[in-house]
């Protein structure tokens, strides 16, 4: 660390002091933060509209890890990869998991994919059909397989189904179809497995759809038992919705499992995380930290158990700038989270000083905490600046000239 930001830190970790704010539990904290990133924003994937093919873009699940690999290594914190199945697909999982430890990884949560087949036009999970809803049980499970080969935790599922006209089909037969197929996959899942299930308001699905909001997804959670979990994508959302009193909740309740951390200006637009609305994703973290400190045991572990991970298709951006900046976003945001002065949070809240809580809460967002995430990079054997060793670095132009540009010209994933 330069003289310059050694003296930035020494006097932001004075500040904090005097505050009552533990630096050392503060640096331990952003060491140990976890940000997984999916395998789909490594390659050439975007809009439905149109998918610009970028030079060095992955063109396969293995070119997929070295490109996390190297994200891990610039900031420290991403030491795990999502996958979607089947567009990750290999022949050999046990060496999928081999090739991921050698570069530092992981594989972390198995994405099945219920909306790309023809079969699926209607309906996956929730078809009339039942056979139909048996084929897309069955690439459930293996997908289970999957997670029991690659180590990995967490089934993620998201589900296009839903109707676009009135009367189009019986909304809760529907419901009861999903419910089933539901309670077979978490049967089929070992006792140390998730189900993380995720919601969203509309698209495809425009009259109504099947996971629509997070108290669906929370009541079947609590239907299919402690290995169903509610994951929360920020972009999921109708606009002015309160995502942090959603987290709040689901964490009070012991239901939240997961993130996909995105951002949007009107639906679920994948772009960078905490581009559009960086307030909203200190918040969110706010709620986090807060409960992780907080007295009831229970609260706490569910916290401790959350799964925050990436979910963007970069199309216009550079691949491997833009998954950078995403987790520097989060790793930003979760610092300012972590200097919250609780104390005299609590006391303004007490005294219902309206403003002087909302002031605390500012207080710790306005703060530069860019030499507080050096020193912790610095203590993690890391470059201070991961986007200054980014530029330093020959890896991405190396990628784009031994992978070339890709066939372009799809739309929609997995950008063909």
């Amino acid at each position: 660390m330069g003289s310059a930001q050694k003296d930035e830190f020494e006097r932001l970790s004075d500040g904090l002091q005097q505050r009552g704010i533990g630096i050392d539990e503060v640096l331990r904290a952003i060491k140990s933060q976890h940000i997984e990133t999916p395998s789909w924003g490594y390659g050439d994937s975007g809009t439905r509209f149109k998918v610009f093919g970028a030079p060095g873009a992955a063109r396969n699940v293995y070119e997929k890890l070295d490109d996390a690999a190297f994200i891990h290594s610039l900031t420290g914190v991403a030491p795990s990869v999502a996958l979607h199945i089947p567009w990750d697909k290999t022949d050999d999982w046990d060496g999928l998991a081999v090739y991921a430890a050698q570069r530092g990884l992981s594989i972390g949560a198995i994405n099945p994919n219920l909306f790309q087949d023809d079969i699926y036009k209607f309906g996956s999970l929730c078809h009339t059909d039942a056979e139909i809803r048996g084929q897309a049980v069955q690439h459930c499970l293996e997908c289970v397989e999957i997670m029991d080969k690659t180590g990995s935790r967490d089934l993620s599922l998201w589900l296009a189904d839903g109707t676009n006209y009135a009367g189009q089909d019986d909304i809760r037969a529907r419901k009861r179809n999903l419910e089933a197929a539901l309670t077979e996959i978490v049967a089929a899942m070992p006792g140390d497995r998730r189900l993380l299930i995720e919601y969203k308001f509309f698209e495809p699905a425009f009259y109504h759809t099947d996971l629509a909001d997070w108290g669906m997804a929370a009541n079947l959670a609590r239907k299919l038992g402690p290995q169903a979990k509610v994951l929360v994508d920020t972009g999921h959302h109708a606009p002015g919705t309160n995502v942090e009193h959603i987290v709040a909740f689901l964490v009070d309740e012991g239901l939240l499992g997961g993130f996909h951390f995105n951002s949007r200006k009107y639906a679920d637009d994948d772009l960078i995380v905490g581009t559009t609305n960086p307030f909203e994703l200190f918040l969110i973290y706010n709620e986090l930290v807060a409960a992780e400190q907080d007295s009831e045991p229970e609260v706490a572990a569910c916290v401790r158990d959350v799964a925050y991970m990436i979910d963007q298709s970069h199309n216009v951006e550079p691949k491997l700038e833009a998954m950078l900046q995403s987790v520097l976003n989060c790793q930003s945001a979760y610092a300012k989270a972590l200097i919250v002065d609780r104390e005299a949070l609590a006391r303004r809240r007490s005294e219902h000083d309206v403003l002087g809580a909302y002031r605390v809460l500012t207080d710790a967002f306005d703060t530069d905490v860019r030499p507080l995430l050096a020193q912790a990079r610095i203590e993690l054997g890391l470059a201070p600046d991961p986007m200054a060793a980014f530029s330093d670095s020959p890896y991405p132009a190396q990628v784009a000239a031994e992978r070339g540009m890709a066939r372009g010209g799809g739309g929609g994933y997995p950008g063909a």
